[in-house]
């Protein structure tokens, strides 16, 4: 196996220590004491939070009964790639510079982004948990996670098919048979699919389970469709169209719900045959959700509606009865507290670098009262900053327009009213803390020129 520089460096920060066995007497583990347990995290990508729940997610559903559920997770960005590349390095989109699949994208140059290059020397959590001694292995959809780049780094094996947008029916399968080949071991698995995104198409098509009675289709829900009113949304500001065709779409996008969480159950059911989920801890998570016209567009990337950022999190935890906690807290604490939860202390290199906070307290009891950040760079469309208080207020700032909006979020979780004017003071004191907050990464957003340009995300958009 060919050990990277990454590698090297955390072994020599002393990463790379074997753990002791237990001595043969020893009392049966506590809540919350998971060292040399196994790890299973699952990205349903484009998951809406709101959409999770016992009608669309049945299989999801009973396996969170006993789970800690965060109600209010937010993710770090709008979309896969900053997003993703996030859990996996415990720094912002900003921090880590996968802010868009392309480097460089001129007329003379076009230069695929990757993480080695983006931010040299940067440790992934594949890198530490394999460095203590846990087998990894990634089984995505490709497209956005893709080890071109660089979400390969750290794993033994990263499965990514020629397909893109690939849903579970690609991905688990294979992460089953490395499973049964590796049960006996600790390890690390990713599993990852695309199911419910726009871009991606169910075995045998769409049954429009969901769709209104008596739908003249004039959409039928492909992705071709999809992909022609994301862009028309991006060049107008909206897409228009009749209320029966926001009710198709939001049922292909429930239908695709549905047919993923069948999948998972059908992982989870050749899981537990496995043996092994009593030292095994799961979360589940969402990259982003979508906006599916609440805020007139679709898609994702573009905006930091909570449509778009509010997405499910949950850890199934052996020994451990979870419940609901509605805490606001972000994606960006994954990387932290996983590394709590299994006992695995990281280099001082490593642990100084992670800007999110151990979420274990807050599994405990305790509350998380701070606030949380997001960023979307998308396509170079965009350029937009957010912080969200404890209080549930809500600020998102458009860099290239000098442009703000805020929300209360308890008295308008739908964001259809802008407080920004009406309370300036407030909107004065999230800005300045958004700001502070940025310069703490190392970005001064009063300085930098934001420029509107091209940086494409799908092949059609490079024409």
């Amino acid at each position: 196996m060919r050990v990277s520089l990454v590698a090297v460096a955390l072994l020599a920060a002393g990463c790379g220590r074997a753990p002791s066995p237990p001595p043969p007497d020893a009392p049966p583990p506590a809540p919350f004491a998971y060292r040399d347990h196994n790890l299973v995290f699952v990205s349903f990508d484009a998951l809406q939070a709101a959409r999770v729940g016992p009608k669309l997610t049945p299989a999801l559903h009973r396996f969170s009964e006993g789970a800690f559920r965060f109600t209010k997770a937010r993710s770090v960005a709008s979309w896969t790639v900053p997003a993703s590349m996030s859990w996996f390095t415990g720094v912002y989109p900003s921090e880590h510079g996968m802010t868009n699949k392309f480097a460089v994208y001129t007329a003379k140059e076009k230069r695929v982004a990757r993480l080695s290059e983006r931010a040299p020397g940067l440790a992934t959590l594949a890198d530490v948990l394999r460095l203590n001694g846990y087998a990894t292995a990634g089984f995505t959809g490709n497209a956005g996670v893709g080890p071109a780049f660089g979400f390969d780094q750290g794993f033994d094996t990263y499965a990514a098919p020629r397909e893109t947008f690939a849903g579970f029916e690609e991905s688990a399968p294979r992460a089953l048979a490395w499973l049964r080949a590796n049960k006996h071991r600790k390890f690390f698995l990713f599993l990852h699919g695309y199911d419910v995104h726009g871009q991606h198409a169910p075995d045998g098509g769409l049954d429009l389970r969901f769709a209104p009675k008596g739908y003249d289709r004039r959409f039928t829900g492909s992705p071709h469709e999809q992909e022609l009113l994301r862009e028309e949304g991006l060049e107008r500001g909206r897409v228009t169209l009749r209320p029966e065709d926001v009710a198709l779409w939001r049922g292909v996008y429930d239908e695709k719900v549905q047919r993923a969480d069948a999948k998972f159950g059908a992982f989870l059911e050749e899981f537990e045959k496995l043996g092994i989920a009593e030292r095994t801890l799961f979360v589940i998570v969402s990259d982003h959700g979508t906006e599916l016209h609440e805020h007139g567009r679709f898609d994702h990337g573009f905006t930091l509606y909570d449509e778009l950022i509010r997405v499910p999190l949950v850890f199934k935890l052996p020994r451990a009865h979870g419940r609901a906690i509605a805490d606001r807290v972000s994606t960006i604490d994954l990387f932290p507290t996983l590394l709590d939860l299994l006992a695995v202390k990281p280099p001082e290199v490593v642990a100084k670098r992670l800007r999110g906070e151990s979420l274990v307290p807050v599994l405990k009891g305790e509350r998380a009262a701070r606030s949380v950040f997001a960023e979307t760079d998308y396509r170079a469309y965009t350029y937009k900053r957010c912080v969200v208080s404890p209080d549930g207020h809500k600020l998102i700032y458009t860099l290239e327009s000098r442009s703000r909006e805020l929300y209360d979020l308890t008295a308008d979780p739908g964001e259809t009213r802008d407080l920004s004017k009406a309370d300036p003071a407030r909107a004065d004191a999230l800005e300045r803390e958004l700001f502070v907050h940025s310069a703490r990464l190392g970005h001064d957003l009063t300085a930098h020129k934001w420029e509107v340009g091209l940086n494409p995300v799908y092949s059609s958009q490079g024409k």
